[in-house]
């Protein structure tokens, strides 16, 4: 008997790049998150979006919204695919509690920020989130530049 390879885990489906630049990140978790079958197959294809998703924390859950999950034509013939319903993540109770904590008294927001394999599941990585300035924004602009000139010049040498 042959033994079956191990998928390689940790491969990303899709991040959300728009909040890495919209938010400073703060502290970080992974979730798991409730799929049903049709949209389990459009992640193996690669056609999921993070692009304006965010976290609510409703009645001591957690839910993703605004996730597009497109259908797959082959898939999901029997079944009428909703591709932006709310997904629950799955979290343990002192995750949901600090995240909780967190968005009411601190003042911050719950952002999604990528997709991924993990053993045979999908994950989600979801963070704890500040806006950011319109100034704040540019500074950060300001040091990926240097850093990108940085390497460049010691790349030359």
């Amino acid at each position: 008997m042959a033994k079956k390879k191990a998928k390689p885990s940790g491969n990303t489906i899709c991040q959300n790049k728009k909040a890495r630049h919209e938010y400073s990140i703060d502290t970080k978790f992974e979730a798991g998150l409730s799929l049903t079958g049709w949209e389990v197959k459009s992640l193996r294809e690669g056609r999921g979006q993070l692009v304006d998703s965010y976290v609510v924390l409703h009645n001591g859950e957690a839910w993703l919204v605004g996730a597009h999950f497109t259908p797959l034509k082959t898939a999901s013939t029997h079944v009428i695919a909703d591709p932006t319903r709310q997904r629950k993540l799955l979290l343990h109770r002192r995750e949901i509690d600090r995240l909780i904590g967190a968005v009411q008294a601190k003042g911050f927001t719950c952002v999604a920020l990528a997709l991924y394999w993990k053993n045979d599941r999908v994950k989600c990585e979801i963070a704890l989130a500040k806006g950011k300035k319109q100034h704040d924004k540019r500074d950060a602009e300001k040091e990926r530049d240097w850093n990108r000139q940085k390497q460049r010049v010691l790349a030359a040498k």
